[in-house]
């Protein structure tokens, strides 16, 4: 047991292993700014909520059914767009968090595809609600 757990140390980036065990982004938030919620393939899924002030993303949080991979691929995503405008953040794609995580297993990069594809889902949501902010209050 003690050989793998090395080994999988030893065989991932300081970025993947940071991403991959990070746990201060998860939680969910009540009526949040933009919701999204994708469900992969592999059957991973996750959730993003967004609070957003003047268009700029002031924090993220999410929930997730997921391994390990989809779960660093969530932190990395959150690690991206914190803190940008929202048109900016549209420009973070898959290639993004695969480059970041240096060490993401090829046959698991639908976990990046993931967690922008719910990403994405959260900033229309948000965008939805700006152009109709009384849907918020059903949320």
């Amino acid at each position: 047991m003690e050989d793998n757990e090395t080994q999988f140390f030893q065989g991932h980036s300081a970025h993947y292993l940071e991403m991959a065990l990070r746990t201060d982004k998860r939680g969910i938030i009540s009526k949040p700014d933009g919701y999204g919620k994708r469900t992969g393939q592999c059957g991973d899924t996750i959730a993003f909520f967004l609070t957003i002030q003047n268009d700029l993303i002031q924090s993220i949080s999410f929930d997730a059914d997921g391994c390990m991979n989809t779960l660093a691929c969530a932190n990395t995503l959150i690690h991206m767009a914190e803190g940008k405008k929202v048109e900016e953040a549209w420009e973070i794609t898959s290639e993004d968090i695969i480059r970041y995580l240096e060490t993401l297993p090829s046959e698991e990069n639908h976990c990046a595809d993931l967690a922008v594809g719910a990403f994405y889902l959260a900033l229309t949501n948000y965008q939805e609600l700006k152009r109709t902010p009384w849907k918020k209050l059903y949320h």
